[in-house]
């Protein structure tokens, strides 16, 4: 999963591609992701958390906008794979995402077409 400096990172670059939800009391991931029509195991990913975690009052939480796919690396991984997940070509992968490592744990980008 990520690590707060990662999350910090994708908060601060990824406008585009994210809103952020405050969560209030009551909240949980399922109802979350419900609310907003996204898998509550992707919102956890997403967010560095397992989809069990307990989540607080006043977190914050990254929320993915529509018209983009999302896509953690995992071990192993290389640029034809990600881009055949993705079901896109080279290009469009490397435009979507600033910088590209390859390591466990990387969030990726791909604007829907």
């Amino acid at each position: 999963m990520f690590d707060d400096n990662l999350l910090e990172d994708i908060k601060n670059s990824s406008d585009d591609y994210f809103t952020i939800y405050t969560i209030k009391k009551g909240d949980n991931l399922y109802q979350i992701a419900k609310q907003y029509n996204i898998n509550p195991k992707l919102l956890a990913a997403l967010n560095g958390l397992n989809d069990d975690d307990y989540i607080y009052t006043d977190q914050e939480l990254l929320i993915p906008k529509s018209g983009y796919s999302y896509y953690i690396t995992t071990q192993g991984d290389n640029l034809d794979i990600v881009k055949d997940k993705f079901n896109c070509d080279m290009t469009q992968l490397l435009n979507n995402n600033k910088n590209i490592y390859l390591l466990p744990g990387q969030l990726l980008v791909n604007k829907k077409m």
